[in-house]
């Protein structure tokens, strides 16, 4: 394709406005020329903010206009499967964040209509583009640890999203623990062949009313042989927690860590140092990396290294990790 790609962006909640602003001003190759959401006041609110001549609360202009080659889809997961057809039996080439859709049927029928229509789609997993677990990708290939036979994954928010958040969710498994069962098979180079669960609502107790739970985790068997475990919370009040571990059969990469700012200050009274604050602090890099990437294969005529398929993957272990939890038996994949 020639540039720039003209990109729209539907859906304008915290994480759509940031992908609107990447492109906006960030993302090489790139023009953002229509803003959408379903509060149309919203909308127009963002397009004066990012600059940005056009914007609707009518979604079916963005996919009936010929002038826009890409969607960025960052409307509530419920909405994704629709929203990835309709851009796709309209040509637009597709960027959707994670998850690619809320059951693994409509990930089926999607992944049918993105084969017979041909555009390129790519999943917001955004993980896999931040520097250090891109850099310990690199290292596991180059074989610095050996063969990997265990990852570990801690996934901690500072706390709980709102009850209208978590009711429609899908719940803790889905919602945060996708992210590094994502990254386990990315970096473990394996495919999950069983997941056992446990959790429990320690501190937000509304939660039960949705049969959800604020700290949970699942063991994840591969057909590598090796093995994983990912911790998800809503528990970590001290900040935003997201680190990882990858064992080989040679040595061990950490992956992250909780220091914001490379800065330790001493007083009589101890020693103390900056906390990542939030998810956008953390993966601020990753999410401007991964746009970027999806632009740049448009461009060149490539196929994402995050696909449509690798988005179906990372919701089988999802759903299989919340069908444990509730069922209290290893589910095999």
């Amino acid at each position: 394709m020639e540039k720039p790609i003209r990109c729209a962006v539907l859906g304008l909640g915290r994480l759509g406005y940031w992908h609107a602003e990447n492109v906006a001003s960030k993302v090489k190759g790139a023009k953002l020329v229509c803003v959408a959401d379903p509060q149309t006041g919203h909308a127009a609110k963002v397009a004066g903010e990012l600059g940005v001549d056009r914007y609707t609360g009518n979604l079916n202009e963005v996919f009936e206009d010929d002038s826009i080659d890409a969607v960025v889809i960052a409307s509530p997961t419920s909405t994704h499967a629709d929203m990835i057809t309709q851009a796709a039996r309209n040509g637009k080439h597709i960027f959707v964040e994670k998850p690619l859709t809320v059951d693994l049927q409509e990930a089926s029928d999607v992944l049918r209509v993105l084969e017979e229509t041909k555009v390129v789609c790519q999943v917001g997993f955004m993980r896999r583009f931040d520097p250090a677990y891109a850099e310990a990708k690199k290292r596991i290939a180059r074989g610095d640890i050996g063969k990997p036979i265990y990852y570990k994954g801690v996934s901690r928010d500072p706390g709980s999203p709102p009850a209208e958040f978590i009711k429609n969710s899908g719940g803790i498994f889905l919602d945060l623990g996708i992210h590094d069962y994502d990254l386990a098979r990315f970096l473990l180079e394996a495919e999950v062949t069983s997941v056992a669960a446990h959790g429990s609502v320690l501190v937000h107790g509304f939660m039960e009313e949705f049969g959800d739970v604020d700290q949970g985790i699942a063991y994840a068997t591969f057909d590598s042989g090796a093995a994983a475990d990912i911790e998800c919370s809503r528990n970590a009040y001290y900040g935003y927690d997201i680190r990882g571990e990858v064992i080989g059969t040679e040595g061990t990469l950490l992956i992250g860590s909780l220091r914001h700012r490379d800065i330790s200050v001493l007083t009589f009274k101890g020693s103390s140092q900056d906390i990542v604050p939030d998810f956008p602090t953390r993966f601020e890099s990753a999410y401007v990396l991964e746009m970027q990437h999806f632009v740049d294969c448009l461009l060149n005529g490539q196929k994402p290294s995050v696909t449509a398929e690798d988005g179906k993957k990372a919701l089988e272990i999802a759903v299989a990790a919340k069908k444990a939890f509730e069922t209290g038996s290893r589910v095999q994949l």
